[in-house]
């Protein structure tokens, strides 16, 4: 069956991620149209195909016990010069975020992943550009605010191409609470470990 490469993430909304997905193709970013806007859960995987159903089975699983909760977006941020990256910032939901990504990679799982950096959850607009690019979209994007109820994640998969395309979306059911977000429905603003 030979093997495929997955990601895992939450899309963000229209028409904030058209918005900024135009943004990042117009700071010359040559990856911009082949990667939807989103916020990474499970980062670029190489699995063998044949483990997709236990993969399946796994993220519907863990989406039936998560309660839908806010999202927010608001200005930039850089991972330079570690990573040559600009994203926009998160605000709001990354006790969730990090609790989720925690989940999806659980050793108990088909989805074991170790990180190459500590999680940190963003929506990249700028990447391996240069660096008067990555200046502009930094200083452009510095006031952009979003919002959303996050209520699914999705399983992606890249192609041959280079473009990556939404296999399946994973509603949130109303399941049990977790640590991250409380019956009431707000993520928990404590410290988090850093995965990896």
């Amino acid at each position: 069956m030979g093997t495929v490469t997955l990601g895992v993430s939450i899309a963000v909304p229209e028409p904030y991620g058209s918005l900024l997905q135009e943004r990042r193709a117009g700071f010359g970013d040559p990856a911009a149209h082949g990667i939807p806007t989103h916020v990474t859960l499970v980062p670029p995987t190489e699995v063998d195909a044949s483990r997709l159903p236990a993969i399946e089975a796994h993220l519907a699983e863990v989406a039936a016990g998560v309660r839908p909760f806010p999202m927010r977006l608001s200005g930039t941020g850089t991972f330079r010069p570690l990573s040559p990256v600009v994203y926009v910032q998160l605000a709001e939901g990354v006790s969730a975020c990090t609790w989720l990504q925690q989940r999806l990679r659980d050793t108990s799982g088909p989805l074991v992943r170790e990180l190459q950096f500590p999680y940190h959850p963003h929506v990249t607009v700028a990447h391996g550009i240069s660096e008067e690019a990555m200046d502009r979209a930094y200083e452009e994007l510095a006031d952009f605010e979003a919002a959303w109820s996050c209520s699914s994640f999705g399983l992606y998969e890249q192609g041959a191409d280079g473009v990556w395309r939404k296999l399946h979306a994973y509603a949130f059911g109303e399941g049990h609470a977790n640590p991250a977000v409380p019956a009431q429905g707000n993520p928990v603003d404590t410290p988090t470990p850093a995965a990896g």
